[in-house]
């Protein structure tokens, strides 16, 4: 696996009911896929769980070594795939909205806490994470960001000075901000010249109804895959070359580094 990289994201239906439910659709959802498996498989936020869940949330937490994290890795490992999904962590007294990434061996590639909770629910709950680190798949450096982390210049701008190529983000986007998916998302690819794949539910939770909308976007702000509001199985090949073909044409983090008041650039 190098490059090209093959993509899958996984648009969930947001009924299913709890995480035994969840891990037996995401099963059919891979076999589905055939012997021909993607290099990464990408889930919404808090896929583990459900979003808009209230209370069930504290219950539902489990460390990142938990069972649902392990039914995952064994899933990753059987497939022959990376996953990235998003659940409720649970360090101590603490409860975090994270992703995880396993490889297809199984091990976890990558953790990522989400850095920016949004105004209701969720700062009742969750604590902000600190940080975001990158790994590899294939030639790939991949970055991982939660929903509204997203929604910030400085967030995508910061993993990708860092040098990510792909920055991957599950997401709980409702119908009420449909301009986050179809505008804002291409905008953050084509600022920063990175792949960027956003990953939703799909349906009515609770009376959260959910956008869909998830995407694959191109470093030129061009979308690769595009889902509709129901549940949907998109993908895309990712050609490495396409980064430095973007950050060439417009050399927009070289050119900001001049900037007087960007220390460091």
């Amino acid at each position: 696996m190098s490059d090209p990289l093959n993509l899958a994201l996984l648009q969930s239906p947001a009924d299913l009911d709890g995480p035994a439910a969840r891990l037996e659709w995401l099963e059919a959802r891979l076999e589905e896929l055939g012997p021909a498996s993607p290099d990464l498989v990408v889930l919404p936020e808090l896929f583990q769980c459900g979003y808009n869940v209230g209370a069930r949330l504290g219950a539902a937490g489990e460390p990142r070594d938990g069972p649902f994290a392990k039914a995952v890795a064994e899933l990753a490992r059987g497939q022959d795939t990376a996953i990235v999904y998003g659940c409720a962590e649970r360090d101590g007294d603490v409860l975090y909205n994270a992703a995880l990434a396993f490889g297809r061996d199984g091990r976890m590639l990558g953790h990522h806490r989400k850095l920016l909770l949004p105004p209701g629910f969720e700062g009742d709950h969750f604590a902000p994470g600190e940080g975001s680190a990158l790994f590899a798949i294939g030639a790939f450096k991949v970055a991982l960001l939660v929903c509204y982390d997203v929604e910030f210049p400085e967030t995508v701008r910061h993993v990708a000075v860092a040098g990510a190529d792909l920055v991957v983000v599950p997401t709980a986007l409702s119908d009420q901000w449909p301009l986050v998916a179809d505008k804002l998302v291409p905008v953050r690819a084509f600022e920063n010249g990175v792949f960027l794949a956003y990953c939703n539910h799909s349906g009515t939770e609770n009376g959260l109804t959910y956008h869909g909308g998830s995407c694959i976007v191109a470093p030129d702000g061009a979308d690769l895959a595009r889902a509709g509001a129901g549940p949907q199985s998109l993908s895309a090949t990712l050609n490495h070359a396409a980064v430095a073909r973007a950050r060439a044409r417009l050399p927009y983090h070289r050119d900001r580094a001049a900037l007087p008041w960007v220390a460091g650039g």
